[in-house]
C-alpha cells in the first residue's frame, strides 16, 4: 500500500512584512463602527432626556454617510488588510471589497436605516415603545416600574444596532475562514441582547433571548469546528489558499475536507433560518421586539447569503461537486418545512418566521445554480426581500389591542375594513412574499428559479420545480391573511392601529414603494446585481 504525501503547509514569510490597508476601501465599516463608538460615548456623557433623539440622529447620519461612501469605495476595489508573500506569490488578505461585497454593503446600511427609525418609534413616551426601559430587572418588578416612572429608556439599543450592522457588513466582506467568524460573532452578540429587551411580554422575550444565544453558540462551535478541519486539509484559512488545495489536493483528504465544509456551512446555515438549523426563527421571531424582528430578518440573511455566497464561490468554488448534494438537501427541505409549516401558524410573526424560512430556501434554489447570473438573481432576491419585511413587520407593530400588540390572526379580523389604507399595504407585502406578478417577489422569484433551470441542470431544474410548488403553497397562508383582513367580520373587541411617527410612517412607505417599484420596473436594479455578481480573488 503506497502512502500519500502530505501537502505542503505554507508558512509566512519570516521578516516582518507591513500590512497593506486601503483605507477608502474601508471607509464605511469604519463609519459604521466609529459611529457605533460615538453611541457609546453619548450613553455615557449625554442626558437622559436627550439621549433618544441624539442616539436615533447619530445613527441615521452615520449609515446615511457610510452608504454614500461606497461610491468612492467602488472605486478601490481589491484584496486589502493583509500582504502578498513574496517568495510564493499568496494573496494573503483578510478583506475582498468587490461588487458583491460592495452591493451587501450597501443594501444592509439602507435597510439598517429603516430598521433604526422603526426602532425609535415612541407613540409619545420618552423612550422606544418597544423596548423596556430597565433590561436589567425582571419583568413586571418594582425595579421595572420605578425605572419607567423615572423616565429611563434603553436608548442603547441603537449603538447595539450600530455594532450589529458593522458585523453584518463585514461578513459578506471576509476573505478568511478566521475573519467571517469574527464577523459571525460581531453581528450576532448585540442581536442576542436585542431579543430580549421587548417592553411587552417580557418573559417571552427572554426566552427568545436565550434560545437564540444557546443555538447561536452551538452554531459558532460547528463554524470553528469546521474551520479547524478545513485548516487542516489546506494548512490556510484563506479562501484563494482553499480553493488551490481542494483542486490539488488528494482524494486521500478528503476526510477533512468534506466534515470541514459541511460544518462551516452550518454555521452559516444557521444565521439564514434554513433547515435543519431553523429551530430559533420561529421562537427568536415572535418573541423578540418587533422592530428587532423585522432588522433582523431582513438584514441578517442578506450578510449571512452574502458570507454564503463568498465561500461557496471562491473559497469551495473547486469541490463543489463534493458538498452540493447536502446544500441540495438542505434547500428541498428549507423551502417544504418553511411552506408547509406557515399554513398551521395562528402567530403573525411566527407565519412571518415560516416564510422567512422558505424564502431562505427559494434563495438557495439561485445560490446552488453556481452562475454569475445566478449571483445577480440572489443580490436582488435579498434586496426586495428585505425592504418588504421590515415594512411589514413595521405595520405590525401598529396594530394593537389594550395596549400590547395584537399578533394572533384572530385579532386581526375586519382589519381592512376599519383601517383599509394599513390593512391594503399589508395585503400588497403579503402578495409580494407570494411572488405575485407586479411585485418584487415575482421577480425575484423567477429571477433564481430561472437561473436554476438555466445552468443548474436536472438538479436545477427539481429544485425550481419544488420551488414553484411551495410557493403554490404559500400562496394559501398570505391569501387567507388577506381574506381575514377585509372579507371577514371584526370582533366586539376590536383591534386598533395606532397612529405612527414620521419616522415609522416612512419606513412603511419606502419599503412598500420598493416593493412596487422593483415589481414594475426591476431593470435597473437587476443591470446593477449583474455588474455587481463578479468576485475578486
Amino acid at each position: 500500500m503506497t502512502a500519500v504525501a502530505p501537502l505542503a503547509l505554507p508558512t509566512l514569510p519570516a521578516a516582518f512584512q507591513q500590512s497593506n490597508v486601503d483605507y477608502l476601501a474601508i471607509l464605511p465599516l469604519l463609519i459604521v463602527f466609529g459611529t457605533a463608538l460615538i453611541g457609546v460615548l453619548v450613553e455615557a456623557f449625554a442626558a437622559r432626556e436627550r439621549r433618544h433623539a441624539i442616539q436615533v440622529t447619530l445613527a441615521v447620519v452615520g449609515l446615511l454617510a457610510a452608504a454614500a461612501s461606497i461610491i468612492l469605495a467602488a472605486k478601490h476595489q481589491g484584496l486589502t488588510m493583509g500582504l502578498t508573500d513574496g517568495s510564493t506569490n499568496r494573496q494573503l488578505f483578510a478583506l475582498a471589497i468587490d461588487g458583491p461585497a460592495l452591493f451587501m454593503q450597501a443594501t444592509i446600511l439602507l435597510m439598517g436605516v429603516l430598521g433604526v427609525l422603526t426602532m425609535a418609534e415612541r407613540f409619545g413616551g420618552v423612550g422606544p415603545d418597544a423596548f423596556t426601559p430597565s433590561g436589567a430587572s425582571t419583568p413586571g418588578s418594582a425595579t421595572e416600574t420605578a425605572a419607567a416612572r423615572a423616565g429611563a429608556l434603553t436608548s442603547e439599543v441603537f449603538p447595539l444596532t450600530m455594532f450589529a450592522i458593522f458585523g453584518m457588513m463585514l461578513f459578506p466582506t471576509t476573505n478568511d475562514l478566521i475573519g467571517m467568524f469574527v464577523a459571525l460573532e460581531v453581528l450576532s452578540l448585540p442581536l442576542y441582547i436585542l431579543s430580549g429587551l421587548a417592553r411587552r411580554r417580557r418573559l417571552l422575550s427572554q426566552e427568545a433571548s436565550l434560545k437564540y444565544f444557546l443555538l447561536g453558540a452551538f452554531s459558532s462551535a460547528f463554524f470553528l469546528f469546521g474551520t479547524a478541519l478545513l485548516y487542516g486539509y489546506a494548512g490556510s484559512v484563506y479562501f484563494g489558499d482553499l480553493s488551490k488545495a481542494i483542486a490539488a489536493g488528494p482524494l486521500a483528504m478528503n476526510g477533512l475536507l468534506l466534515p470541514g465544509a459541511f460544518l462551516v456551512f452550518v454555521g452559516l446555515l444557521f444565521k439564514v433560518g434554513a433547515v435543519p438549523f431553523h429551530a430559533w426563527t420561529p421562537d427568536v421571531y415572535q418573541g423578540a421586539p418587533t422592530p428587532v424582528t423585522g432588522f433582523m430578518a431582513a438584514c441578517t440573511k442578506a450578510a449571512a447569503f452574502g458570507a454564503i455566497l463568498r465561500l461557496a464561490y471562491v473559497g469551495l468554488d473547486t469541490g463543489r461537486w463534493e458538498w452540493t448534494n447536502a446544500l441540495v438537501l438542505v434547500a428541498l427541505l428549507t423551502m417544504v418545512v418553511g411552506s408547509v409549516l406557515s399554513v398551521t401558524q395562528t402567530d403573525m410573526k411566527r407565519l412571518l418566521a415560516y416564510s422567512s424560512i422558505a424564502h431562505a430556501g427559494f434563495i438557495l434554489v439561485g445560490v446552488l445554480a453556481f452562475d454569475r447570473k445566478a449571483v445577480g438573481a440572489v443580490l436582488f432576491y435579498l434586496v426586495a426581500y428585505g425592504f418588504s419585511t421590515i415594512a411589514a413587520f413595521a405595520i405590525v407593530s401598529l396594530v394593537r389591542q389594550n395596549g400590547a400588540e395584537a399578533t394572533h390572526l384572530s385579532q386581526w379580523a375586519g382589519l381592512g375594513k376599519r383601517y383599509p389604507v394599513v390593512a391594503g399595504a399589508f395585503a400588497f407585502l403579503m402578495l409580494a412574499f407570494a411572488g405575485i406578478p407586479l411585485t418584487s417577489g415575482f421577480v425575484s422569484k423567477f429571477g433564481v428559479f430561472s437561473a436554476a433551470v438555466g445552468t443548474g441542470g436536472a438538479t436545477g431544474t427539481v429544485l425550481a420545480v419544488v420551488g414553484v410548488v411551495c410557493s403554490a403553497i404559500t400562496v394559501f397562508v398570505y391569501a387567507r391573511v388577506i381574506v381575514l383582513m377585509f372579507f371577514s367580520d371584526a370582533p366586539d373587541d376590536a383591534v386598533e392601529v395606532v397612529t405612527p411617527s414620521v419616522s415609522t410612517t416612512f419606513s412603511i412607505a419606502i419599503g412598500t414603494l420598493i416593493t412596487l417599484a422593483l415589481g414594475v420596473l426591476p431593470s435597473a436594479l437587476l443591470d446593477l446585481a449583474d455588474r455587481a455578481s463578479q468576485f475578486v480573488r
